[in-house]
């Protein structure tokens, strides 16, 4: 028995690009907004705003990081992923995360939204929508498109002697 490398082309490589383009805009909005830009800034919630607002150096080092993190498995998988397995697991750690987290906010909001939920101290309706349909959906989106494309790069054990 052999090993067979699916290569980043074909529905890998889409799925790494979809993952790359949904992070590359998150991490833009958050350089943008560390540069002083505004728009849909009130969709990330008052408390976020709040917390970044004197801390802009902060918010610049979180876009990079995204756009690195956005960018990284892209690269990694059309140069042949150079040291694969701990790009890969990094990979795949990546996804779950921006899964998970994306998926439980979005839901959070989703039920605040309903008023299912109450917070205290009230609610910030622009963050909860913000969270409910754009931020947190993305998140959701980028991890999915990025384990589609670790699902459909990996290394895959083959009979050489099998028909195909």
């Amino acid at each position: 028995m052999s090993e067979r490398t699916t290569t980043a082309g074909g529905a890998g490589a889409a799925a790494f690009a979809v993952a790359a383009s949904v992070g590359i805009v998150h991490g833009m909005f958050s350089l943008y907004w560390a540069l002083g830009g505004t728009w849909l800034l009130a969709t990330v919630g008052s408390r976020m705003v709040e917390q970044f607002a004197d801390a802009r150096g902060a918010l610049a080092l979180v876009g990079i990081v995204k756009l690195v993190a956005a960018a990284a498995p892209l690269v990694l998988a059309l140069r042949g992923w150079p040291v694969r397995r701990p790009a890969r697991a990094v990979c795949w750690t990546g996804a779950a995360v921006l899964v998970v987290w994306g998926g439980a906010g979005a839901v959070a909001a989703q039920l605040v939204l309903a008023g299912a939920v109450a917070p205290d101290g009230g609610v910030d309706r622009a963050g909860m929508i913000g969270h409910a349909w754009i931020w947190d959906p993305m998140f959701v989106l980028w991890g999915v498109a990025l384990a589609v494309g670790l699902t459909r790069t990996r290394r895959r054990r083959t009979n050489p002697g099998a028909r195909r």
